[in-house]
C-alpha cells in the first residue's frame, strides 16, 4: 500500500475529482456521500454513488454501482486493467468485489477507521490467501473527501437534535 506521492498524482487527482462529483450527488440525496469511478485506458467506464437509502438496498454502495456499470460497459465480469477511484476506503463487501472483479488498482481518498477493509482494520484487497491482489494507493484528495463526510454527519447530528 502506498500513499499519494506517486508520479501519476495529477491523473489520480483528476479521477478522484470525478469520484467527489459522484459523492456530491449522494449528499444531495441525503445519502452517505461516497462516490466512485472506474477507469480503463484513460476513460471512465463506470460511475457510482451511494444509494443505500433511496434504493432500500444495503449493497448499493458507490463501489458496487461503479463496478457493475464498468462490467456492463466493458461487457466483461472481470475488470483487468482498470482502476477504481473512491472517496472513502472500501468496506469488506466492496473490497471483496474488488477481488472478485479482478480490478488492478484501488485509489481512495479518506481512510475508514471503523469499517475500512483495504488497510485500516482489514486488508481484504491484498490478502495473500486470495487469488487476486489489488494495488492500493491511499490519501488522494483526502481532505476533500473527508470534508463531504464531515458535512453530512454534522448535518445529521444537527437534525437529530432538533
Amino acid at each position: 500500500m502506498s500513499n499519494s506521492n506517486s508520479p501519476a498524482l495529477d491523473e489520480h487527482q483528476r479521477y478522484m475529482i470525478q469520484a467527489i462529483f459522484e459523492a456530491e450527488k449522494a449528499l444531495k440525496m441525503n445519502e452517505v456521500p461516497i462516490g466512485a469511478v472506474v477507469v480503463h485506458q484513460g476513460r471512465i467506464v463506470g460511475r457510482g454513488y451511494n444509494q443505500v437509502e433511496s434504493l432500500k438496498d444495503p449493497t448499493a454502495h458507490a463501489e458496487i454501482i461503479a463496478i457493475t456499470a464498468a462490467c456492463a460497459t466493458l461487457e466483461n465480469k472481470y475488470l483487468n486493467g482498470c482502476t477504481l477511484y473512491v472517496t472513502l476506503e472500501p468496506c469488506s463487501m466492496c473490497a471483496g468485489a474488488l477481488v472478485w472483479s479482478k480490478i488492478d488498482r484501488l485509489v481512495f481518498g479518506a481512510t475508514d477507521d471503523k469499517a475500512g477493509a483495504c488497510g485500516s482494520i482489514l486488508n481484504i484487497a491484498q490478502n495473500k490467501s486470495l487469488n487476486h491482489h489489488v494495488e492500493i494507493i491511499q490519501g488522494v484528495l483526502e481532505l476533500d473527501a473527508s470534508e463531504l463526510l464531515k458535512q453530512f454527519f454534522k448535518s445529521r447530528r444537527m437534525s437529530s437534535n432538533v
